[in-house]
């Protein structure tokens, strides 16, 4: 894959020191970079908390001779996705055949599109790609006319051999799939009749059914995952010889999955796989109030050995106004920050000239572009550095060309940077 390595830095790379214009980044890391040489707004992951959430996740899906294929839509970053396959991740999941393209061209040899390929365009690159036989393409249709738009697509290109395509099963309510497993039926029976397509199996996202973990919203995620499986049973007459997904398992309902899935008849070549993508760094809100691998042990059990993930993913921005009593300015916002599923979380604070950081307890009211309102009772400087908790890492990696990595939360050597391609 390719490495921020291979680039100059430039003054245009947000958040870098200065000195870093004109080196790679090999050069640059090799002169032990501190994390307060950078300049603020900034998020920066933490090294040890993704290697140990990396581990967690790989080994709880080997027990359960599960497969995952990381949504690699969360962070769009070759060096994380390196990570994930490197501990054993069959391939990567994207969202859109343009995001497959990046992929490809950064060296992934095996994808699934969790989503519907239907653009002439597109599928004419796909044709191309095909020819590839080490190339690993799986994707999904729910209907008939998606079907027919991939088939023809394929057919006007010359595709020289078959698409794998999943069926996808929704749910009233839900995002997109079927909405009944007759209708599933029907969209299967059409990809297995196609000469350019081949049925591989049975996809869909419980995530979209529900949004906490109370007891209608977990009811809602099971029965639709039960559903699931009835339908990969139907289609068994449609399968040939070769491999076969059954695949679902966002980031916060994966337990719900594997418990559903432990039920399943096994033959031997079905990919139960996963694809959950978040937990490579968690994070400080959404998912670690929903996820069942949350470090403050909310959800997924209250056992000392319970498997955990830790929160590798940390804002920072600078106090630039202090207007009245309890209420500061500080230089990160919605351009800088996640804040489509909660507010960042005011967690530290430290004097521009101190390397001690001190609690912090408040909350960030609002958020302009380049702006976050953080009220507190405490009193928070001029120059001072405001560290936060933030949520959602979707939206929070698409807003950085490249973001540091530190050591651990202990240390603010830079050992790496990320760079993303969105």
């Amino acid at each position: 894959m390719v490495h921020v390595d291979d680039t100059l830095l430039t003054a245009r790379d947000k958040g870098l020191p200065a000195r870093a214009a004109g080196m790679t980044a090999a050069e640059f890391l090799a002169t032990g970079p501190r994390l307060d040489e950078f300049w603020t707004p900034l998020i920066a992951l933490d090294d040890a908390a993704m290697d140990a959430n990396v581990a967690t996740m790989a080994a709880w899906c080997a027990d359960r001779d599960f497969e995952i294929m990381p949504h690699g839509k969360t962070t769009m970053a070759p060096a994380l996705w390196k990570r994930q396959t490197d501990a054993g991740a069959t391939g990567i999941t994207l969202a859109t055949m343009g995001q497959v393209r990046t992929g490809r061209d950064l060296g992934l040899d095996s994808i699934m599109l969790a989503n519907a390929a239907v653009d002439p365009r597109s599928l004419a690159w796909l044709a191309g790609e095909l020819t590839d036989p080490a190339f690993r393409f799986v994707s999904w249709a729910d209907s008939l006319s998606t079907v027919e738009a991939m088939e023809q697509g394929l057919l006007a290109a010359g595709a020289s051999r078959p698409a794998d395509v999943c069926v996808e099963l929704g749910a009233a309510g839900g995002r997109t799939g079927a909405r009944s497993i007759a209708e599933a039926v029907r969209v299967a029976e059409r990809i297995a009749a196609s000469p350019v397509l081949r049925i591989a199996g049975v996809s869909g996202y419980e995530g979209s059914l529900a949004h906490d973990r109370s007891p209608a919203g977990v009811a809602a995620v099971r029965s639709y995952l039960e559903a699931q499986i009835e339908l990969h049973a139907k289609l068994a007459p449609l399968y040939d010889d070769g491999e076969v997904f059954v695949t679902a398992g966002g980031s916060a309902y994966f337990d719900i999955v594997a418990d559903v899935w432990a039920g399943a008849a096994r033959d031997g070549r079905t990919r139960f796989t996963l694809r959950s993508g978040a937990y490579i760094v968690h994070d400080d809100g959404f998912y670690r109030g929903i996820s069942p691998f949350d470090e403050g042990g909310a959800h997924g059990g209250t056992q000392d050995d319970s498997p955990r993930f830790v929160n590798a993913m940390h804002g920072f921005a600078r106090v630039v106004s202090s207007p009245e009593p309890g209420l500061a300015l500080v230089d990160g916002g919605k351009r800088d920050l996640p804040y489509d599923e909660g507010m960042p979380i005011p967690r530290a604070w430290r004097q521009e000239s101190s390397e001690q950081w001190q609690p912090l307890h408040g909350q960030v009211s609002a958020m302009n572009d380049q702006h976050s309102y953080v009220r507190s009772e405490q009193h928070l400087p001029i120059a001072s550095v405001v560290r936060l908790g933030l949520s959602h890492p979707c939206t929070a990696f698409d807003k950085w060309r490249i973001l540091p990595v530190v050591e651990s939360v202990e240390s603010d050597l830079v050992v790496d940077l990320v760079r993303t391609w969105f």
